[in-house]
């Protein structure tokens, strides 16, 4: 396994998209053991776009206009939506010093569906892991599947790193309700400017 794999994957985690900034609104509403588990559900909403990469899937997303644009403009959509919660009286910022309303289940599918609703994903695992193998080897697929675990468990150690930071200022806002108002439409923000950039984006 290469250096470079490491560090280029490391630039892609670390760079602000809806998987972390999911989980950094998690970490504040609800608390570490929350953010963790929606670090857990972003990374597994990545192995939908791993198995269809490797069955060539991604190849066919990429030749079908209307195939691709479907899948994008839901992802849009769903980004649309986790804006308007984050903005409700008891969205995913909702803090007053109680546990937080949202179950596990529903952290777990909303932060599964994230990625899931992604196409760019998809492309990502087709046009960035093949670089890192290995010339003439004998299992591809194989290598590609340790390229990917590595991948997918840089993304929840960084995600879950985000997220419990996020939870270790929790407390020091929740008495400072203009703080959380000026959060929450910052992560709504975020939703609708990540909702435009997929929308906006070529394939």
């Amino acid at each position: 396994m290469s250096p470079e794999f490491l560090l280029t994957s490391f630039i892609v985690v670390v760079s602000p998209g809806a998987g972390a900034i999911y989980t950094i609104a998690t970490g504040l509403g609800a608390g570490g053991r929350a953010s963790v588990l929606a670090a857990f559900a972003c990374t597994i909403g990545i192995v939908p776009h791993l198995l269809a990469a490797m069955m060539g899937l991604a190849a066919l997303m990429h030749t079908s206009a209307l195939l691709y644009d479907a899948v994008k403009y839901a992802g849009v959509a769903y980004l649309l939506f986790m804006a308007w919660q984050t903005l409700k009286e008891h969205g995913t910022l909702k803090i007053d010093g109680r546990t937080a309303r949202r179950t596990p289940m529903r952290v777990m599918a909303d932060g599964i569906a994230i990625n899931i609703l992604n196409p760019k994903l998809t492309i990502f695992f087709v046009a960035f892991l093949p670089q890192f193998l290995t010339k003439d080897a004998a299992s591809p697929l194989v290598e590609m599947s340790v390229l990917s675990g590595v991948f997918m468990a840089m993304t929840f150690v960084v995600f879950a790193l985000y997220g419990l930071f996020a939870a270790a200022m929790r407390d020091h806002v929740i008495s400072r309700p203009s703080i959380m108002t000026w959060l929450r439409r910052s992560f709504a923000a975020a939703f609708v400017a990540l909702g435009t950039r997929l929308a906006l984006s070529e394939r």
